[in-house]
């Protein structure tokens, strides 16, 4: 398994219960659609909450207070599958699909994406 993680940003004029609300009623549903195509394994949005615990939690351990909005992860099977998804006529269409999907309520200047591998520790 191959796991892109997206920590989010929201654009500026939304507030953070807009851009919750657009993420997981508007985005969310327009990536499943096409997950089979795009041979998504899993799709997972995490939403940050308004909560002090998130200051105390970073005030704990000497760490930046973070930004981001929300997690976004993505599973596929493999890192060759995920090209293969991303390079296929479809796949290229999709990405632009995507893209513009997500430039309507992400700022990208302020957000990230890595791929990991995962270690599960605890079940």
């Amino acid at each position: 398994m191959v796991k892109l993680v997206m920590c989010v940003c929201r654009r500026s004029e939304l507030s953070l219960e807009e851009f919750h609300d657009y993420w997981l009623n508007h985005h969310g549903p327009l990536l499943q659609k096409f997950a089979s195509s795009y041979k998504v394994y899993r799709y997972v949005q995490s939403h940050t909450i308004d909560t002090a615990l998130n200051k105390a939690v970073c005030d704990s351990r000497g760490m930046l207070s973070s930004e981001y909005d929300g997690v976004a992860e993505l599973w596929w099977k493999s890192e060759a599958e995920f090209l293969e998804a991303i390079n296929s006529e479809e796949g290229q269409k999709l990405r632009t699909i995507f893209l513009d999907a997500e430039a309507k309520f992400l700022d990208f200047s302020k957000s990230t994406a890595f791929f990991t591998k995962e270690h599960i520790i605890v079940e």
